[in-house]
Protein backbone atom coordinates (compact mmCIF):
# COMPACT_ATOMS: atom_id res chain seq x y z
CA UNK A 1 0.00 0.00 0.00
CA UNK A 2 0.92 3.43 -0.66
CA UNK A 3 0.29 6.49 1.24
CA UNK A 4 -1.00 8.63 -1.11
CA UNK A 5 -4.62 10.06 0.14
CA UNK A 6 -7.49 10.06 -2.89
CA UNK A 7 -11.26 10.51 -2.60
CA UNK A 8 -13.64 7.71 -3.11
CA UNK A 9 -15.61 7.68 -6.24
CA UNK A 10 -18.72 8.57 -4.87
CA UNK A 11 -17.77 11.55 -3.56
CA UNK A 12 -16.10 13.16 -6.76
CA UNK A 13 -18.15 15.31 -8.82
CA UNK A 14 -19.22 14.61 -12.19
CA UNK A 15 -17.81 16.61 -15.16
CA UNK A 16 -19.12 17.07 -18.57
CA UNK A 17 -17.28 14.81 -21.57
CA UNK A 18 -18.06 17.82 -23.75
CA UNK A 19 -18.71 21.42 -22.17
CA UNK A 20 -21.08 23.55 -23.03
CA UNK A 21 -18.75 25.13 -25.50
CA UNK A 22 -18.21 21.92 -26.96
CA UNK A 23 -14.83 21.49 -25.48
CA UNK A 24 -13.17 18.03 -23.79
CA UNK A 25 -12.12 18.97 -19.87
CA UNK A 26 -8.66 20.88 -20.99
CA UNK A 27 -7.85 21.43 -17.17
CA UNK A 28 -6.71 17.58 -17.46
CA UNK A 29 -4.03 18.60 -20.42
CA UNK A 30 -0.84 17.15 -19.05
CA UNK A 31 -2.00 16.00 -15.85
CA UNK A 32 -1.23 12.22 -14.49
CA UNK A 33 -4.15 10.79 -12.46
CA UNK A 34 -6.81 8.21 -12.18
CA UNK A 35 -10.33 8.61 -14.29
CA UNK A 36 -13.75 7.34 -14.09
CA UNK A 37 -16.11 7.45 -17.74
CA UNK A 38 -20.05 7.51 -17.22
CA UNK A 39 -22.39 7.31 -20.13
CA UNK A 40 -26.08 9.01 -20.47
CA UNK A 41 -27.65 7.28 -18.35
CA UNK A 42 -24.94 7.62 -15.31
CA UNK A 43 -23.59 4.42 -15.14
CA UNK A 44 -19.81 3.53 -15.02
CA UNK A 45 -18.41 2.39 -18.19
CA UNK A 46 -14.69 2.38 -17.62
CA UNK A 47 -12.28 2.99 -14.81
CA UNK A 48 -8.12 4.04 -16.02
CA UNK A 49 -4.96 5.96 -15.03
CA UNK A 50 -2.76 8.01 -17.91
CA UNK A 51 0.17 10.82 -17.61
CA UNK A 52 -2.29 12.72 -20.29
CA UNK A 53 -5.68 12.03 -18.81
CA UNK A 54 -6.87 14.91 -21.20
CA UNK A 55 -5.48 12.82 -24.19
CA UNK A 56 -7.02 9.37 -23.04
CA UNK A 57 -10.13 11.04 -22.73
CA UNK A 58 -10.11 12.43 -25.81
CA UNK A 59 -8.99 8.72 -27.19
CA UNK A 60 -11.63 7.34 -25.40
CA UNK A 61 -14.07 10.02 -27.04
CA UNK A 62 -13.29 8.55 -30.41
CA UNK A 63 -13.29 4.51 -29.25
CA UNK A 64 -16.45 4.88 -27.53
CA UNK A 65 -18.76 8.16 -28.34
CA UNK A 66 -21.73 6.93 -27.18
CA UNK A 67 -20.61 5.88 -23.76
CA UNK A 68 -18.59 9.19 -23.02
CA UNK A 69 -20.97 11.47 -21.37
CA UNK A 70 -19.48 12.32 -17.87
CA UNK A 71 -16.00 11.90 -15.89
CA UNK A 72 -14.79 12.08 -12.81
CA UNK A 73 -11.24 12.38 -12.32
CA UNK A 74 -8.50 12.38 -9.46
CA UNK A 75 -5.34 14.27 -10.29
CA UNK A 76 -1.84 13.15 -8.51
CA UNK A 77 1.14 15.25 -8.01
CA UNK A 78 3.84 12.19 -7.45
CA UNK A 79 1.95 9.27 -9.05
CA UNK A 80 3.40 5.96 -9.38
CA UNK A 81 2.35 3.08 -11.08
CA UNK A 82 1.30 1.37 -7.73
CA UNK A 83 -0.78 4.41 -6.37
CA UNK A 84 -2.30 4.61 -9.75
CA UNK A 85 -3.26 0.53 -9.92
CA UNK A 86 -4.37 1.08 -6.03
CA UNK A 87 -6.97 4.23 -6.70
CA UNK A 88 -8.36 1.79 -10.24
CA UNK A 89 -8.95 -0.75 -8.16
CA UNK A 90 -10.39 0.51 -4.87
CA UNK A 91 -12.87 2.74 -7.35
CA UNK A 92 -13.72 -0.67 -8.99
CA UNK A 93 -14.83 -2.38 -5.84
CA UNK A 94 -16.61 0.85 -4.59
CA UNK A 95 -18.44 0.72 -8.08
CA UNK A 96 -19.76 -2.62 -6.94
CA UNK A 97 -21.03 -3.80 -10.77
CA UNK A 98 -19.72 -7.32 -11.33
CA UNK A 99 -18.73 -6.85 -15.07
CA UNK A 100 -16.81 -3.41 -14.11
CA UNK A 101 -13.31 -5.66 -13.69
CA UNK A 102 -13.43 -6.36 -17.78
CA UNK A 103 -14.83 -3.36 -18.69
CA UNK A 104 -10.95 -1.81 -16.98
CA UNK A 105 -9.45 -4.29 -19.20
CA UNK A 106 -11.72 -3.93 -22.32
CA UNK A 107 -9.72 -3.19 -25.64
CA UNK A 108 -12.56 -1.30 -27.06
CA UNK A 109 -11.69 1.62 -24.71
CA UNK A 110 -7.83 1.21 -25.21
CA UNK A 111 -6.65 -0.30 -28.43
CA UNK A 112 -7.06 1.20 -31.87
CA UNK A 113 -10.01 1.42 -33.79
CA UNK A 114 -9.85 -1.97 -36.08
CA UNK A 115 -12.03 -0.90 -39.27
CA UNK A 116 -11.22 -4.44 -40.07
CA UNK A 117 -14.05 -5.63 -37.97
CA UNK A 118 -16.87 -2.80 -39.73
CA UNK A 119 -16.16 -3.49 -43.24
CA UNK A 120 -19.45 -3.81 -45.81
CA UNK A 121 -19.56 -6.93 -47.89
CA UNK A 122 -18.83 -5.26 -50.71
CA UNK A 123 -15.21 -3.87 -48.98
CA UNK A 124 -14.75 -7.05 -47.86
CA UNK A 125 -15.07 -8.63 -51.18
CA UNK A 126 -12.49 -5.72 -52.69
CA UNK A 127 -10.08 -6.65 -49.56
CA UNK A 128 -10.43 -10.62 -50.46
CA UNK A 129 -9.84 -9.92 -54.38
CA UNK A 130 -6.85 -7.51 -53.71
CA UNK A 131 -4.34 -7.59 -56.53
CA UNK A 132 -1.38 -6.83 -54.13
CA UNK A 133 -1.42 -5.25 -50.58
CA UNK A 134 -0.97 -1.62 -52.16
CA UNK A 135 -4.73 -2.35 -53.54
CA UNK A 136 -5.59 -3.75 -50.35
CA UNK A 137 -4.16 -0.65 -48.81
CA UNK A 138 -5.98 1.89 -50.63
CA UNK A 139 -9.48 -0.11 -49.84
CA UNK A 140 -8.93 -0.49 -46.01
CA UNK A 141 -7.98 3.73 -46.02
CA UNK A 142 -10.81 4.39 -48.49
CA UNK A 143 -13.21 2.17 -45.09
CA UNK A 144 -11.23 4.52 -42.69
CA UNK A 145 -12.20 7.48 -44.25
CA UNK A 146 -15.96 5.83 -43.92
CA UNK A 147 -15.71 5.08 -40.19
CA UNK A 148 -14.57 8.49 -39.47
CA UNK A 149 -16.53 10.50 -41.33
CA UNK A 150 -19.63 7.94 -38.88
CA UNK A 151 -17.69 9.05 -36.00
CA UNK A 152 -16.56 12.32 -36.45
CA UNK A 153 -20.70 13.05 -37.07
CA UNK A 154 -21.23 11.55 -34.35
CA UNK A 155 -19.27 13.99 -31.99
CA UNK A 156 -20.43 16.96 -33.79
CA UNK A 157 -24.03 15.70 -32.92
CA UNK A 158 -22.93 16.03 -29.92
CA UNK A 159 -21.81 19.51 -30.02
CA UNK A 160 -17.98 18.64 -29.82
CA UNK A 161 -16.09 21.55 -30.76
CA UNK A 162 -12.23 20.15 -30.37
CA UNK A 163 -10.23 19.19 -33.26
CA UNK A 164 -10.15 15.68 -33.77
CA UNK A 165 -7.11 14.34 -35.92
CA UNK A 166 -6.68 10.62 -37.19
CA UNK A 167 -3.23 9.02 -37.70
CA UNK A 168 -3.60 8.80 -41.73
CA UNK A 169 -0.54 6.13 -41.30
CA UNK A 170 -2.48 3.75 -39.32
CA UNK A 171 -5.15 3.84 -41.97
CA UNK A 172 -3.42 1.77 -44.61
CA UNK A 173 -3.32 -1.47 -41.94
CA UNK A 174 -7.59 -0.53 -41.78
CA UNK A 175 -6.63 1.10 -37.74
CA UNK A 176 -8.26 4.31 -36.78
CA UNK A 177 -6.28 6.09 -33.65
CA UNK A 178 -5.55 9.81 -33.04
CA UNK A 179 -2.53 11.49 -34.17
Amino acid sequence: MTDITFANLQDLNPIAYINGSGQLPEEFQGKVGVYAIFDGADLLQYIGYSRDVFLSLKQHLIRQPEKCVAVKVQTIDRPSRTALDEICQAWIEAANQSDLATIHKDSVWTQSIDVKTQLTDEEQAKVANAIDDLEKSMILKKACRRVEAIILDVLKARGLETEIRFNPKLKESGLLDLK
